[in-house]
């Protein structure tokens, strides 16, 4: 700790000129206490006792504790006397809160804001390299890759970081101290064997360390950030001017091209032919297809161009730009309009004239057209309303023929205003007595001819469809009627004959008696039955009649039955034979059953008689019998306000791309955004939405600001400070962090940040050289400034030395373009 600690004093005593060699010894006075703490915070402390006694040395060391005090410090059992008497804990202990206070800007009891602070910058910084992973301040730094990294991403030309392995911790922590201290006026604190060979490096020594690179390439950041605003400015102005020179060409290239057309416009020398006449009309027409389009596109163009600069120019605090004389947006509109009147005078000269020869061979030609139109509408049509069809139909295909031939009628009488119209045309052209009427008026009578005898064919064929539908109607009923009464008669037939063959069973005289009582009674209703089947086949005979004699042609049988009159006949014949045969099975079974009267009664008389004898012998073998078992058991208008609407849209487009780009000139990017709220929410620990006075002062600071730790530092801070926290409440949100962010990575510059950024890359001069501003700007900004750059005329300018100052002025006034 002593070596890293006298190390850290070192490099900031040596800007007073003086070094230490031992801590505990060389602070006992507190004369180089009080020395140090007034390099590193800018500020003059209370005159110092120069005396020798020990009292003189407590009041020195004192003064020094309670300037530590008045930063907000605390310090915990650190006083005078244990540094007056050399004690080496207290003496580095102290050290270490000069350290954090002043090195790592710390000013929190918890000592976490700015020691993560430091870790999120180092971690950002070092992203980008695979092989290293930066976690804590001790062993995240033990291969040395990490200080190598912070090195490289700064200054890559000190470090050739590709021949670097991670396997060789020596030489990575060897050549980052070396670099470090000989480029960087870092110096030497730590030792790559004390680092190599401890299992935790000391962490306190590594946070020393590694602030001193945070302060080394803070000044490295300043000088981009001012670059970058520079390049930014320069490519705004280059930007402008070349859009201020595409304007004057633009316009003087519509303007000229308007002037020669104008006179071309404006002639009216007829045309004695037709053919000469249709010429001028097709150079007119190859004017507004070919040639105008692109100028009009290029007058919308030269608008949006100029409204864009202007925009461009008032959003970079530049003046307005002024066309040259007779070019300005008005004056190319003005010309425009003499354009388009010359224009419709040509055209509507052009209409008149061809109107005036062309009327007839239109009209013949409408006439033509219409007629061949009606004329391939009517083919086919006679021999259709003359076909037969109807006649073999069905009835749902005649219900369909019907509104077919309705639907034709519809578009029939739809086309009886194109025949009025060809006869109208006719009748025109004869009254302007045109060349070829005979051949018109003769095929106006054909057409008109024709439709008289479309008319007649499809009133006939309307009355013979409505005539077929009639009787197919009436048949349809009869075949329903027929169907109606079939049915159960069928039935009735098949259970008769299910009946009559029926074989029957019986055991008694009594049963074949009520047997045959039933077939009598059946036998009575079949003068009945006969009448129902005479009637049956007379619906049939009547179906016959009509079609034989109105000779309809029917398709198929019966729709709504399969039964037909032979099967009922058949059926009939069958009944008729069943019943004698019946009639003979009943009689021969009545007699069967008298005869078997006969032997029941004889048999009971010998039964009687024999009965007795078998009880008796019954009882007699009983005596005798065995036990058993046990088992034994269950136009014009149009292209005007085509271009019109063309203008129109193109101008809108316009105004709401300059509404994106006020926007955009004032926002930030997406990963911009992402950094901000990133860095807030790590800081923001009880996640309120609110960071504290340290908080903020942490997060600004693992952004890359570098806040001194002196009076202008504090003075600085508090700047910021009023600015996101204007009510005093102790409290920043994120609304005031982004807004005061915004404002700090704006693109929008003016001509006073614009010289201090010059002022940054001429190292503080009052002027810059054409080296330094090749060396910091890209090759065509830098020679732009040094083309456009006054020389200095100082009294501390150098040879080549170039005035920034009016140059940063000049973008900001009177444009000279």
């Amino acid at each position: 700790e002593e070596q890293w600690g006298k190390s850290w004093c070192n490099s900031h005593l040596r800007k007073a000129g003086t070094q230490i060699e031992n801590i505990e010894e060389d602070f006992r006075d507190g004369l180089k206490l009080m020395l140090l703490l007034e390099v590193i915070s800018g500020e003059r402390l209370a005159k110092p006792e120069r005396g020798k006694m020990r009292v003189h040395k407590i009041s020195n060391v004192n003064k020094a504790l309670d300037f530590i005090a008045s930063k907000g410090v605390k310090l915990v059992s650190i006083g005078a006397e244990e540094i007056v008497d050399g004690n080496a804990k207290m003496t580095l202990g102290m050290i270490w809160t000069i350290i954090l206070r002043f090195a790592i800007q710390d000013i929190s009891v918890e000592e976490t804001s700015a020691k993560e602070g430091l870790l999120l910058w180092c971690q950002r910084k070092t992203a980008p390299y695979k092989n290293v992973n930066i976690q804590n301040f001790h062993i995240s730094w033990k291969d040395g890759l990490g200080f190598c990294a912070l090195i490289h991403r700064h200054r890559p030309e000190l470090i050739d970081y590709g021949k670097l392995r991670k396997d060789d911790p020596m030489t990575n922590l060897n050549t980052a101290f070396d670099v470090a201290e000989k480029y960087l006026d870092i110096p030497k604190m730590l030792d790559a064997e004390d680092i190599v060979g401890t299992a935790r490096p000391d962490e306190k020594a590594i946070m020393t360390y590694v602030s001193s690179f945070y302060h080394a390439f803070s000044g490295a950041q300043k000088a981009e950030t001012a670059a970058n605003r520079i390049c930014k400015v320069l490519a705004v102005n280059q930007e402008n001017e070349q859009l201020m020179e595409d304007y004057e060409k633009l316009a003087s290239d519509l303007l000229e091209w308007i002037r020669r057309t104008i006179p071309w416009l404006e002639n009216r020398m007829p045309e004695n032919t037709m053919q000469a006449m249709q010429q001028k009309l097709e150079d007119f027409r190859d004017y507004r297809r070919l040639h105008k389009p692109p100028k009009v596109q290029e007058k919308c163009q030269l608008e949006i161009n100029f409204n864009t600069l202007q925009t461009k120019l008032r959003l970079s605090n530049r003046p307005a730009f002024m066309p040259s004389e007779g070019k300005m947006v008005s004056d190319i509109n003005n010309a425009w309009g003499n354009l388009e009147g010359a224009e419709k005078g040509y055209e509507e000269w052009l209409l008149n004239e061809i109107r005036r020869l062309e009327r007839l061979d239109h009209l013949a030609e409408k006439f033509r057209q219409k007629a061949a139109i009606h004329e391939a509408w009517t083919e086919g049509k006679e021999d259709m309303l003359q076909k037969r069809d109807y006649e073999t139909a069905s009835l749902s295909e005649i219900k369909a023929l019907l509104k077919k031939h309705e639907a034709f009628e519809s578009d029939l009488a739809a086309h009886q205003d194109r025949v009025e119209q060809i006869a109208a045309i006719a009748q025109e052209l004869n009254e302007l007595d045109y060349y070829d009427s005979p051949s018109v008026n003769a095929r106006c009578q054909r057409i008109c001819d024709q439709w008289d005898a479309l008319g007649a064919l499809t009133q006939k064929r309307s009355e013979a469809l409505q005539r077929t539908e009639k009787l197919l109607e009436t048949i349809d009923q009869l075949y329903l009627e027929f169907a109606k009464r079939a049915a159960p008669f069928n039935n009735w037939m098949e259970g008769a004959m299910e009946d009559l063959q029926d074989t029957f069973i019986v055991h008694t005289i009594e049963e074949i008696q009520g047997l045959s009582a039933a077939h009598e009674q059946f036998k009575a209703t079949l003068p009945e039955a006969d009448k129902e089947r005479l009637a049956i086949l007379g619906i049939h005979n009547e179906i016959a009649k009509i079609v034989q004699t109105y000779h309809v042609n029917i398709a198929g049988t019966n729709p709504y039955t399969t039964i037909n009159p032979q099967e009922i006949n058949a059926k009939w014949d069958k009944v008729r034979q069943l019943v004698p045969q019946r009639d003979q099975a009943l009689i021969e079974e009545h007699a069967r059953q008298q005869n078997n009267e006969r032997l029941r009664r004889q048999f009971a008389n010998q039964a009687n008689v024999i009965g007795p004898w078998i009880q008796t012998k019954m009882e007699v073998s009983s005596t005798l019998t065995l036990p058993l078992p046990s088992s034994f058991s269950p136009l014009q208008h149009i292209r005007v306000g085509w271009e019109q609407l063309l203008t129109t849209i193109a101008r809108t487009i316009n105004e709401i791309e300059n509404q994106i780009l006020t926007r955009d000139a004032k926002g930030i990017s997406q990963e911009q955004l992402n950094e901000f709220r990133a860095s807030f929410n790590h800081f923001d620990r009880d996640h309120s939405g609110t960071l504290g006075a340290e908080e903020f002062k942490a997060c600004l600071i693992s952004l890359g600001f570098d806040i001194a730790n002196d009076a202008q530092g504090e003075n600085e801070f508090s700047r910021i400070m009023s600015i996101v926290d204007p009510n005093r409440m102790g409290l920043v949100t994120f609304q005031a962090f982004i807004d005061f962010m915004s404002r700090e990575t704006a693109d929008t510059d003016t001509a006073d940040q614009v010289m201090a950024s010059f002022k940054v890359l001429a190292g503080d001069k009052n002027y810059i050289l054409a080296d330094e501003l090749r060396r910091e700007l890209p090759p065509d900004q830098a020679e732009y400034c040094i083309a456009r750059m006054a020389p200095y005329t100082g009294p501390d300018g150098v040879p080549g030395a170039l005035d920034y100052m009016s140059f940063s002025t000049a973008l900001y006034g009177e444009s000279d373009l």
